[in-house]
């Protein structure tokens, strides 16, 4: 047995890996198209947003393109675009970042939860579950790059006559079963912030072939000289394209809109890289027990663009009930530091979806315009609690010698998991990076 770092042997890692992980890769290109937007004061203007716009729908393969200021106003106006309203219900896996579906309460709608799948994808097994005559759409969540069942999903929404939104925020670019995640639903929405795989600064970028949906988001967060050109065929809004319909800007910053056309050019390129290293590692690693990786067969047409965030599953029956938080411990202590565990917290047990009050109506803004409480059902997504995942290495470029010495340090906490079983932590099995996880940006 080879002593593990935590217990006092010697780390697999300790020196810095370089240019192994840093992201986004920036240039002299970058920097110019950025300085532009400065010296000509152009941060507020929208013509060279428009231009993105115009790339990335034609990159996407969808008819529209709206930037806005985050993914969050963009999802927010995918929601007000499908026409969400007093007493509707929106059903989203219940692990997933806030901003995926909490917004909902602005427009008098309910969340609904299903669980997800040991690949942590919305589990199309659950979604009927939670459909009831309230219900208006589906938030499909593509999360930590894994693209969702979008089979399965859509023929739920035909069978019940559901709008279906994606959120693309972890997997701009991916592929299911040889088509781009964010074409499959009525709308997609997507957050470009500087973590993300797709990193534009601070950006969100909505899609659709929808004229009506594209007209009803453009008329919702933006205004006159940003909308007058776009809203020409949807009647009830042509009155009012003078000021935004929900009573925000979602403009995007020209800086972030000028980094995102160069990081376009160059983005699926880098993307395959990034899978090419991320599945060496993972073919690595094959056959260990307790871990196995969240990602999907290539050889059906789909891939994880990206990559973004890469996860690992974990089966704590399979190393003798050693707690995730442990492993991953016993992962940091042999010099990969960005080992936690958790990734979001499961959104049925938070507060803001149990007590919050938006508008001091006197009840939880939840479910104030629901005729049934929706909170009965969080219960329901119990299953989803016990589902484990903890951070990989989410390697920018193929370099196989630095690749080796993070698979040696999974490889040697996994051969050698008895010692931990026999020395215990006083580590919660959630641990602060569940909890990070929560702070995320969109």
């Amino acid at each position: 047995m080879e002593k593990l770092a935590l217990l006092g042997g010697t780390p697999v890692i300790t020196e810095q890996p370089g240019e192994l992980f840093k992201w986004p890769i920036m240039g002299q290109e970058d920097y110019d198209a950025a300085m532009e937007v400065v010296y000509n004061n152009k941060f507020s203007g929208t013509d060279i947003t428009e231009k993105f716009q115009e790339e990335f729908a034609a990159w996407q393969g969808t008819e529209y393109a709206i930037a806005y200021c985050n993914g969050t106003m963009a999802l927010t106006s995918a929601m007000f675009a499908i026409g969400l309203g007093k007493g509707d219900e929106i059903i989203c896996p219940t692990k997933t970042y806030w901003g995926s579906v909490s917004q909902a309460i602005n427009f008098g709608a309910s969340a609904v939860f299903c669980n997800i799948n040991d690949m942590l994808s919305m589990d199309p097994a659950d979604i009927e579950r939670c459909i009831t005559p309230r219900t208006k759409a589906i938030v499909v969540v593509h999360y930590f790059a894994y693209p969702c069942d979008m089979d399965a999903i859509m023929a739920i929404a035909k069978k019940h006559n559901l709008k279906v939104i994606e959120d693309v925020s972890h997997a701009q670019g991916g592929m299911y079963k040889g088509k781009k995640v964010g074409t499959f639903g009525d709308v997609a929405a997507m957050s470009l912030m500087s973590g993300k795989s797709f990193a534009a600064g601070e950006l969100g970028i909505l899609v659709t072939n929808n004229r009506e949906v594209y007209e009803r988001a453009m008329a919702f967060g933006h205004y006159e000289r940003n909308n007058s050109n776009y809203i020409k065929e949807t009647d009830n809004l042509k009155d009012y394209f003078h000021i935004a319909l929900g009573g925000a800007k979602g403009r995007a910053n020209q800086v972030c809109s000028a980094i995102a056309r160069v990081q376009l050019k160059y983005y699926d390129q880098r993307c395959a890289e990034i899978r090419k290293a991320m599945n060496y590692f993972w073919d690595q690693l094959e056959g260990l027990p307790g871990i196995y990786p969240i990602r999907v067969d290539e050889s059906t047409g789909s891939n994880m663009a990206g990559w973004y965030s890469a996860q690992g599953g974990y089966r704590a029956e399979e190393l003798g009930g050693l707690s995730v938080s442990r492993f991953c411990e016993a992962i940091r202590a042999e010099g990969y530091v960005g080992c936690w565990s958790g990734g979001n917290f499961c959104l049925h047990n938070h507060p803001f979806f149990k007590t919050f009050d938006l508008r001091n109506e006197g009840q939880p803004s939840r479910i104030v315009f629901n005729d049934h409480d929706v909170r009965e059902e969080d219960n329901l997504c119990a299953p989803s609690e016990a589902i484990n995942c903890y951070n990989v290495p989410w390697f920018k470029h193929f370099d196989k010698e630095w690749i080796d010495k993070y698979v040696a340090i999974f490889r040697k906490v996994v051969e050698n998991y008895e010692q931990l079983l026999d020395n215990a932590s006083d580590t919660p099995d959630e641990d602060v990076g569940g909890r990070w996880y929560g702070t995320e940006n969109k």
